[in-house]
């Protein structure tokens, strides 16, 4: 079985945040790998990874990141395919603007596709959406997951109803 994305991070201190976006593809039956890789301390295997995903199978890249986070924007300088960032808080951010900043000021022709702080999952769930724009099966899963999620949502506002206060309306 080849991967289809391709989850990778600076180091195993992030794997705590990026183990969110393997448990959503996990859920979602969508083959995927998990790596460390540093664009400061290999920056050669970081190099052979990018230019050689895609040969591989791997149709989405999702890379967290910390600290100055080059790691997603490098990537995706050498590689053909999509590129998620995730910004990680780690110990040596600055609240973790560090890592946003990073990721998401890319120069014309490099974008990266860039998710909240610390939000894998997010980056998961696009992963998904771009590889079921080709695969039925995938777009299929999304689409009952998106239901589920609006599901919720209805469910909730039954509970709030049965919620009671004097001046309460609904």
């Amino acid at each position: 079985m080849q991967p289809k994305v391709s989850i990778i991070m600076g180091s195993t201190s992030d794997l705590k945040i990026m183990e969110e976006a393997a448990k959503f593809l996990n859920e979602m039956q969508i083959p995927f790998e998990i790596n460390a890789l540093s664009a400061h301390r290999v920056p050669e295997m970081v190099l052979d990874f990018a230019k050689n995903a895609h040969t591989r199978g791997v149709k989405v890249v999702i890379a967290g990141a910390g600290g100055a986070a080059h790691l997603p924007g490098v990537i995706a300088a050498l590689t053909p395919l999509p590129v998620v960032g995730v910004p990680i808080k780690s110990s040596n951010s600055i609240d973790g603007w560090d890592s946003i900043l990073s990721i998401l000021q890319m120069p014309s022709g490099i974008p990266v596709a860039t998710v909240a702080l610390d939000g894998a999952k997010n980056a998961a769930i696009l992963a998904a959406q771009i590889i079921g724009t080709g695969d039925a099966s995938i777009f299929e899963k999304i689409k009952v997951f998106k239901a589920d999620l609006a599901n919720k949502i209805s469910s909730a506002n039954n509970e709030l109803a049965k919620v009671k206060y004097d001046y309460k309306t609904n």
